[in-house]
């Protein structure tokens, strides 16, 4: 609904209650002039008040100045009408309101009180006293400075908004991020060492068929995994693409989870990586984040195997607790030693700082016989 239309009804209100007898004549009154009939002048100084209340927030500065008008000639013909009320009021909404030529408006409003001022003195019997013009002046400058209030408060409420929001979307992009450098890296490392493979399988075709099939089985995978990485920047896209993915074979379920540690750890496998993988334990039927962490921590761990100890045998190990997941998983040999470079990096930072949000511990570093280790602790959360 327009502005315009719900400030409506209260300017007529005001007009409504002007006319009601037993409201005549005890409106607001500055001076001691005696209170009058309403004449002609009577229903202009009243629409002057009523009705610019309709556009008090559209155009809150030419409202006041028409309702300053209607109050003017309201006290100097000593209507004294109920609509008198509603000049603080419209000094609280221009001080919420006005955007611009604020000290202006003040110091015009306040010029052009004193001649106001002067003016009732003189027309009425002297027993108002100037202490009380003062007080009025008072209550006039109250109404606005809380309008001020209101309209600082507001401000600073959207700046908070803006800050939060812009947060919000940093910590989405840094996620995303963390994201595609799961996916990718893991993918495309598999993908380079089973092609080099694949390089030296020319004299056995069944063997060469394998390792390029191994090659497109990954292919589909990243291809499913980057497509819900632009279904969460874009959720138009997935909705576009579904019926491509099934058709070319690549679509995956969304969100990966424990159980799809088997054929990350068989993918490994193929790409030439010894892994022996052991699961201990019942999965919880709902762990929230900790599933998807728990495969990310054993992604990153064999995707650093395959880049910097690739032939030597790795352990995974998964064991699902009372409400947590552990995750270890080790490389043997020296080779190992070059994944340490990625500790401070964007990979195991990473995943350092995934598994310290939900409250568990992660460590990464060399093992006592050479190799590289890296544990987890992942606390199950709400879903």
């Amino acid at each position: 609904m327009d502005v315009t239309v719900r400030d409506l009804p209260l300017g007529l209100l005001f007009l409504v209650a002007s006319f009601l007898p037993g409201l005549r004549g005890q409106g607001t009154q500055v001076g001691d002039l005696p209170s009058r009939p309403f004449d002609a002048l009577a229903v202009v100084a009243l629409a002057l008040e009523c009705l610019p209340l309709a556009v008090r927030r559209r155009w809150p500065l030419g409202c006041l100045a028409l309702v300053g008008c209607g109050f003017a000639l309201d006290q100097l013909r000593g209507y004294h009408s109920a609509a008198g009320s509603a000049l603080p009021l419209v000094l609280i909404s221009a001080g919420c309101h006005l955007e611009r030529h604020r000290r202006t408006a003040v110091v015009l409003l306040s010029v052009a009180y004193a001649p106001l001022a002067v003016a009732l003195s003189r027309l009425g019997s002297g027993g108002e006293t100037p202490e009380e013009f003062v007080t009025f002046y008072l209550v006039l400058a109250l109404a606005w400075g809380a309008g001020a209030w209101l309209r600082s408060s507001r401000i600073a409420e959207t700046e908070r908004r803006e800050r939060l929001a812009v947060q919000t979307r940093a910590a989405e992009r840094a996620q995303i991020a963390r994201e595609l450098h799961d996916v990718v890296t893991h993918h495309v490392t598999a993908m380079v060492v089973q092609a080099e493979a694949a390089r030296y399988l020319t004299g056995a075709p069944e063997r060469l068929d394998r390792s390029l099939a191994a090659v497109s089985d990954t292919g589909r995978r990243a291809i499913a995994d980057l497509r819900h990485l632009l279904d969460l920047l874009n959720p138009d896209y997935g909705a576009d693409h579904d019926a491509e993915a099934d058709a070319a074979g690549t679509a995956q379920p969304r969100s990966p989870a424990a159980g799809r540690v088997l054929t990350l750890v068989e993918q490994t496998r193929r790409a030439g990586q010894p892994v022996d993988f052991s699961e201990r334990g019942i999965p919880a039927v709902s762990t929230g984040s900790a599933d998807l962490v728990a495969y990310r921590v054993v992604q990153e761990a064999l995707t650093n195997a395959l880049k910097y100890a690739h032939g030597s045998r790795t352990s995974v190990q998964v064991r699902h607790g009372e409400g947590e997941i552990t995750v270890e998983v080790s490389t043997e040999g020296s080779g190992s030693r070059s994944a340490a470079a990625v500790g401070g990096g964007r990979g195991l930072a990473g995943l350092r700082e995934r598994v310290h949000v939900l409250g568990g511990d992660f460590s990464a570093g060399h093992s006592t016989d050479g190799g590289f280790t890296v544990r987890a602790r992942i606390p199950g959360s709400p879903a």
